[in-house]
């Protein structure tokens, strides 16, 4: 099998999507637009310094959705999509991803960002297989503002996507795999996988591609 994995947010869109959501809360009046802004900045400046803590980020940030319920949210989001995700899906990012589509690989999309906010974001992408923070649910099904399992970010990457492998009775040995992502968060499975693509890298992912001799590529400026 060859597996292309994906990260979402500064990779294949140009924007990160859960910021971007905190945003649309505000606009469209669910959060107090001064103290979640703060908020939401501090989070973001921890995330981008490797130092975010997960359960703490999910719980802020699903916070408004769960006190909403499920029938606005899904409304919210509908509208989120409409006004903020399609305007960002690039043609690049596309064409990225049916190249390796038509080569018949196994294409999969794994973000620390939580399913709530990334499942309809990737089938507008046309991308099946999504591993995200999964988040646990009351007995009612709704969201509690708790992690179910192991978040999917840095080493929890790596750990999702073994347990990914092992549900289909595989293991990395038997997979050819490229993983495209544009963060240090992400180092784990970029030196797990055959193919590490350092992808609209950070200044401390380039740097660190160019000493190991990773791919470097930056999608939102060149052709695929």
């Amino acid at each position: 099998m060859k597996l292309v994995l994906f990260d979402l947010d500064h990779t294949l869109l140009p924007i990160d999507s859960d910021y971007a959501w905190g945003q649309f809360t505000t606009r469209i009046g669910w959060t107090d637009p001064v103290e979640f802004a703060r908020r939401n900045d501090e989070f973001f400046a921890h995330y981008q310094a490797g130092t975010l803590d997960v359960h703490d980020y999910v719980r802020f940030a699903i916070e408004a959705v769960r006190v909403k319920g499920p029938q606005a949210a899904a409304e919210a989001h509908e509208r989120f999509m409409q006004e903020v995700i399609q305007p960002a899906i690039t043609p690049q990012a596309l064409a990225l991803l049916r190249q390796h589509q038509a080569a018949g690989d196994t294409v999969l999309i794994i973000t620390a960002t939580n399913e709530f906010v990334t499942r309809p974001i990737a089938r507008a992408l046309g991308v099946d297989e999504l591993i995200a923070v999964q988040l646990a649910r009351d007995e009612q099904g709704w969201f509690t503002g708790e992690i179910d399992g192991v978040p999917s970010m840095r080493e929890g990457k790596v750990r999702r996507m073994e347990q990914w492998l092992a549900a289909r009775q595989l293991d990395w040995t038997q997979v050819e795999s490229t993983f495209y992502s544009d963060s240090t968060n992400d180092v784990p499975l970029l030196e797990r996988v055959n193919h590490p693509v350092a992808t609209n890298p950070d200044d401390r992912l380039r740097a660190l591609a160019q000493s190991r001799g990773w791919r470097i590529l930056d999608l939102f400026t060149e052709t695929p």
